[in-house]
């Protein structure tokens, strides 16, 4: 596919780059893992910034640094207090991975994290863009990044058509992502705004292309008169920056459907731990299965689960959610446990309340637990 070009715009990467790091030093959110080199600590923002929103991530990054400050805390920390750190920010492979690559760290690293891009992205859960990030941001290397904000950037500046999920098109957009860091001066290092610190021209540069898509290159209604970028931009000066970037249209969504029970005994509740191998496995959850609809029996799935048929299943509520191509429908039905009756649900407790609060519970069943709260 062709790329578009406009014939009115003559684009200088060395001027691109000039103007767009002078706009992030002067812009620049606050993000607390801003005041920090430490790549350690770069890294784990990167693995909890990937599918999650910076807002999400803020309390969750401040709290994860303080009860596991360095690789080696992480590297001996407990699978519960991982996942307790963890709770609610869903895609939990990331932090499998992360211990995984601590450990990794520690015992054929001797603790210290790697320099070059090329360990960097041999460790667990880190790819092409999480390695060209901890390397510009931690080291000031000339790594290129791509996430949604640099290829919405990259794609109006340049007028690059085409989806960017295609593989001709993505590696279009990495070559010039490369280009701008390569053609960027290493810089002053360690340049401190404020309480921010920036190891060099090039992780100013990268981290303002992130900055520039998230803040103001916006994917409806981009504010182009205050963006640095106004006059190097083809799409803008074509008016038509709302054809970038050309995404296909997304596949239709399929809906699933869940029964989930909250099951009580003397004040207890009946709480089970997910098996190794099974997504979200080490995380407990209240006792459930898949249904064929949203008419299913709960009784009759109920009767599968554990072996016996209760005189009275109370609905309780209904939970939605979305995952990629799939929409999840749970209902959840209450149901009082016989005191005498033995119950043989594998990884299954009775625990107060008080002690749930304690586990990890994964996304859609803390929103349960709050309205049992």
């Amino acid at each position: 596919m062709k790329q578009a070009r406009s014939k009115t715009v003559d684009i200088d990467h060395a001027r691109v780059s000039s103007d767009l790091i002078d706009w992030f030093l002067q812009n620049a959110r606050d993000l607390p893992w801003r005041r920090t080199l430490d790549p350690y600590a770069i890294w784990v923002s990167e693995i909890m910034l990937q599918q999650t929103q910076v807002k999400t991530v803020i309390p969750y990054w401040e709290h994860w640094m303080k009860q596991l400050p360095t690789v080696a805390r992480l590297a001996a920390a407990k699978e519960e207090t991982l996942l307790k750190l963890w709770e609610g920010l869903g895609y939990y492979s990331r932090v499998r991975n992360l211990q995984k690559a601590a450990r990794e760290i520690v015992n054929d690293g001797g603790g210290t994290f790697p320099e070059q891009p090329e360990a960097i992205r041999a460790l667990p859960g880190v790819g092409r863009y999480t390695s060209g990030a901890i390397a510009s941001i931690a080291f000031n290397q000339p790594e290129p990044i791509l996430d949604g904000n640099v290829i919405r950037v990259l794609s109006r500046v340049f007028a690059v058509a085409g989806d960017p999920k295609e593989k001709q098109v993505n590696e279009r957009l990495w070559a010039l992502a490369k280009e701008l860091v390569v053609r960027t001066k290493a810089g002053v290092a360690n340049v401190k705004v404020g309480a921010l610190v920036f190891a060099g021209q090039r992780a100013a540069l990268n981290q303002g292309m992130m900055e520039l898509g998230a803040t103001v290159c916006l994917p409806t209604k981009p504010e182009c008169e205050r963006c640095p970028l106004r006059g190097h931009c083809r799409a803008r000066v074509a008016g038509k920056t709302g054809l970038y970037p050309q995404s296909a249209k997304r596949a239709k969504s399929s809906a699933r459907w869940f029964q989930a029970f909250v099951v009580t005994k003397a004040g207890k509740f009946l709480i089970r731990r997910r098996d190794e191998g099974l997504v979200n496995s080490g995380f407990w959850e209240f006792p459930g299965a898949e249904v064929a609809d949203a008419n299913a029996d709960p009784s009759k799935a109920f009767r599968e689960l554990f072996g016996w048929t209760p005189d009275q299943i109370e609905a309780f509520g209904q939970l939605r959610h979305s995952i990629t191509r799939y929409r999840f429908h749970q209902s959840v039905h209450r149901v009082e446990w016989p005191v005498r009756r033995r119950m043989r649900l594998p990884e299954s407790e009775w625990v107060t309340l008080e002690e749930i609060r304690r586990r990890p519970f994964y996304s859609p069943q803390l929103r349960l637990l709050k309205e049992l709260e």
